[in-house]
């Protein structure tokens, strides 16, 4: 896995090599991906007003139990420990609960169309003889798939339960037997892609 974004001639996106193999582990960590963000909302009335849909909204208030839901949806305010610790715990998560209720859902649809966009644009891909297709990024794809690469980063860090702080320590260091090792080897390769991604930007 060496493929790397380049910006296409001329600019205006950005171009990458896969091949099959590549092609169906993307494909098949977007997919997982969508089911861990679960489905959507129901589409509104075409009708219905959408001030009023935007304070009527009712979504969760509580953090989800998953950790890599709960990295994908963090609170909003910080703990006892992070931004505005002088401020009483309940009142943090008061605020938190409010922020999440009004904005957790949208939060969702943004990045189920993230990992969408992966699908689809990876669904249209043909490989040629040598097993390899390029893919092309253009107009808003590229920020698409930057997000969804976040999130499928983030998701696997959490299950590997690594932080920034150790993330070298664990990441490089795992013997080739160690059953996480295939999670930090795709951890590492979609870091690669992310960064790259970003450069061509």
């Amino acid at each position: 896995m060496g493929g790397t974004f380049q910006p296409l001639k001329g600019g205006g996106g950005a171009a990458i090599a896969l091949d099959e193999i590549e092609i169906s582990i993307l494909r098949s960590l977007a997919v997982q991906l969508l089911e861990l963000i679960g489905p959507g909302e129901p589409e509104p009335a075409e009708d219905a007003d959408p001030l009023a849909a935007l304070f009527a909204a009712d979504g969760p208030t509580e953090p989800p139990a998953d950790p890599a839901l709960a990295r994908l949806f963090p609170d909003a305010y910080g703990g006892p420990d992070g931004p505005g610790a002088e401020e009483d715990a309940e009142e943090l998560r008061a605020r938190s609960a409010e922020f999440r209720r009004f904005t957790e859902n949208d939060l969702r649809t943004r990045k189920r169309e993230d990992a969408l966009a992966v699908v689809h644009s990876l669904d249209r891909l043909t490989p040629a003889g040598d097993g390899a297709a390029v893919l092309e990024l253009t107009g808003e794809l590229p920020l698409r798939w930057l997000g969804a690469l976040n999130d499928l980063r983030l998701t696997i860090a959490a299950r590997l339960d690594i932080t920034e702080d150790d993330e070298s320590a664990l990441l490089f260091r795992l013997p080739d037997d160690d059953p996480r090792k295939p999670m930090v080897m795709a951890y590492l390769w979609l870091g690669g892609l992310q960064e790259t991604l970003i450069e061509t930007l």
